[in-house]
């Protein structure tokens, strides 16, 4: 079991109220984070029914389709596909344009390629169920496809807060004028299926959030190419 980093709630900084103001709208796993804005074209395919008819693949591969609790979503991204690959996958940067992630670590030295593995953190507001906590993730990767597709898998540990896997799909679409990135994640493990109706309030809003900051992030950099 990896152990999340201790804080003690006093001692909060005005950056560590402000990342957990942020994750007030989610609980990312090897997925998912930050701000408030729903992506452009969001297909909402969350609940309760295990996989849907529709769910994204990486080589082959998606999400649990066991999974009680799931979501998918979508969003157009005006920048070049090479530019958005390289900042979804250069995970070691993600805390530059992704304020929820406290910290990260590869586990692995080169590109992202099947078996990297990388380790995260990010704050956990508290629900009616669980306290704040900070989860720690471990996520490896299962599949990868330059430039298509990827999908990792891991926990999320935190005091008083344990999700036993996440899968997370991601798949990228060059179109005309940009390119269309697609998610898709479920959460297994007994603690959040007990209460779904609050997990999935934290689960769709958690990769809405990301898709929002990928597309902010990708397009400002492409502006200034």
């Amino acid at each position: 079991m990896v152990e999340p980093n201790s804080q003690t709630p006093s001692a909060r900084s005005p950056r560590r109220r402000a990342r957990l103001r942020a994750a007030l709208l989610t609980i990312p796993l090897a997925a998912g984070i930050l701000g408030a804005a729903a992506p452009a074209q969001a297909a909402d395919h969350g609940g309760t029914s295990g996989r849907t008819p529709d769910s994204l693949t990486c080589r082959g591969k998606g999400i649990d389709p066991t999974a009680k609790l799931h979501h998918q979503t979508e969003t157009f991204i005006k920048a070049p596909l090479s530019t958005i690959w390289k900042l979804h996958t250069d995970v070691e940067a993600w805390p530059s344009w992704q304020t929820p992630v406290t910290s990260m670590k590869r586990l692995d030295p080169g590109p992202l390629r099947k078996g990297s593995q990388f380790r995260w953190t990010t704050p956990a507001p508290p629900t009616p169920t669980t306290p704040e906590t900070t989860l720690v993730i471990t996520s490896t990767v299962g599949q990868v496809k330059q430039n298509q597709c990827i999908r990792w898998t891991g926990p999320a540990i935190g005091e008083g807060l344990r999700i036993d896997e996440g899968v997370h799909v991601w798949n990228f679409t060059k179109v005309r004028g940009g390119v269309i990135v697609r998610t898709e994640e479920s959460w297994t493990g007994d603690q959040i299926e007990a209460d779904p109706a609050t997990s999935i309030k934290y689960l769709a809003p958690g990769l809405d959030a990301w898709l929002a900051e990928l597309k902010t992030a990708a397009e400002a950099r492409s502006c200034h190419r």
